[in-house]
């Protein structure tokens, strides 16, 4: 039971961190918690269930199923960075020199509006993600399912791509300098606007990604997914460190685990109240995260 705790732990938490990757990105930049992510990571769930019935309905699914889960990803995510890229141009742009608050309320409101759009046009009951993948491989008295696998190592991908992304390319680079000092980086000719929208783009892309597996792996999928799953994500980028990338690789994981166990061996009612108590705790003894110190000079 130890070992399958472990192996379902890491599965949540890897799409946890994916979704975590956003805020924090985010945070960095702007320093704004973009509390309408989670509900991008909805919209990629949502934007999976719609494409693979396509690719069902017109036959591909029959002739590859390889090729139409691919696809389906890959739609999904470019339609959820559309989404986010839209999200900063309406709602936040005009007020990147408002108040503080005035961007964290307007995050509410887009997550209220995004919940409310998904629930009109798609309606209010739970939608429906076939099994697609069955079998695994036997690990002791464990099982690691294939879709397990996959969602893992895609997982692995994405975060891997993402830091060398922002470590070894030019705009990764751009998007370090303006976290560290956007007047500055203006100066020397980066244009912070499209850095930001780039970063809202790329945020956007891996919480589809998670959106998408996750509707694979429990099957169902709700228009109220993403406000739970948001929260989490959010309390796994402060356990390590907001701002911080490694931190919110490393935040998710650790949170899936604990939600694992908590669940495995206390209650699994309970499971969502063990993610919660940690956001207190590392709020209350070391606000900063594990991997939070010097956050202005990190994405």
């Amino acid at each position: 039971m130890f070992l399958q705790q472990i192996i379902n732990g890491l599965t949540v938490g890897s799409v946890y961190a994916l979704i975590a990757l956003g805020y924090t990105m985010v945070y960095g930049i702007l320093g704004l918690i973009n509390f309408a992510h989670g509900e991008i990571y909805m919209i990629g769930a949502y934007l999976g269930v719609i494409f693979f019935g396509i690719f069902t309905a017109m036959g591909l699914t029959a002739q590859s199923l390889p090729l139409s889960i691919f696809l389906t990803f890959l739609l999904a995510i470019v339609y959820s960075s559309a989404y986010g890229y839209t999200i900063e141009r309406v709602a936040y742009r005009p007020l990147r020199h408002a108040p503080r608050l005035s961007p964290l309320i307007t995050a509410l409101g887009i997550s209220i509006f995004l919940q409310n759009y998904v629930m009109i046009s798609q309606g209010a009951k739970d939608k429906v993600f076939p099994s697609l993948i069955s079998g695994g491989v036997p690990i002791g008295n464990a099982t690691v399912s294939y879709l397990q696998l996959i969602i893992m190592l895609t997982s692995v991908i994405l975060m891997t791509a993402l830091h060398f992304f922002i470590t070894k390319t030019r705009l990764g680079t751009a998007m370090r300098a303006t976290a560290q000092d956007k007047k500055m980086a203006s100066l020397l000719g980066i244009n912070v606007d499209s850095v930001i929208s780039a970063t809202f783009v790329i945020g956007s892309g891996l919480a589809a990604a998670g959106g998408v597996m996750i509707a694979m792996h429990y099957g169902l999928i709700n228009f109220y997914m993403g406000y739970v799953a948001g929260l989490k994500a959010f309390t796994a980028a402060v356990l390590g460190g907001i701002g911080n990338v490694p931190g919110a690789m490393l935040g998710g994981i650790l949170l899936g685990l604990v939600e694992s166990f908590g669940a495995g061996y206390i209650s699994a009612e309970y499971k969502d109240v063990f993610a919660f108590a940690i956001l207190i705790l590392v709020l209350i003894f070391k606000p900063s995260g594990l991997l939070g110190e010097n956050l202005q000079e990190k994405v």
